[in-house]
């Protein structure tokens, strides 16, 4: 396989954690040592055990909607992979970068930020420009 189609895998290994509600799948595709996670609406966590505790409430959570990602994009450097992507969370819509860093484990994520994003682009005012 390609480092493009591991990172893809990798990608597709953390949003099926969400699919089948694992918190054994999210533990593995997480990095050890120092990473970080942005939650919509939570402050930054940057400890590897408040990110998977973080999860243990988003996967337990009986009401949660399914977290589906949707058109994948890889920027790859070397030992790091940025995954830009949307994620459809019932009837909304967030724009999510994942990072993942090669380790000898192969691609593990050291960063998640999901953000909400605009349904459509704004159209511009028309009048005369200041």
């Amino acid at each position: 396989m390609s480092d493009r189609s591991d990172v893809l895998e990798a990608n597709a290994r953390f949003y099926r954690a969400f699919q089948t509600k694992s918190l054994e799948a999210m533990d593995q595709i997480w990095a050890e040592g120092e990473v970080s996670c942005v939650h919509p609406g939570w402050p930054a966590l940057e400890s590897r055990q408040a990110i998977l505790n973080s999860y243990r409430l988003i996967l337990t959570n009986a009401g949660q909607d399914p977290v589906l990602c949707l058109n994948p994009r890889i920027h790859l450097r070397a030992d790091q992979a940025l995954v830009i992507c949307e994620e459809q969370v019932g009837g909304g819509m967030l724009v999510a970068s994942n990072l993942y860093l090669r380790t000898q484990q192969g691609w593990r994520l050291v960063h998640h930020q999901a953000s909400p994003m605009m349904q459509s682009a704004p159209k511009p005012e028309r009048g005369p420009l200041n």
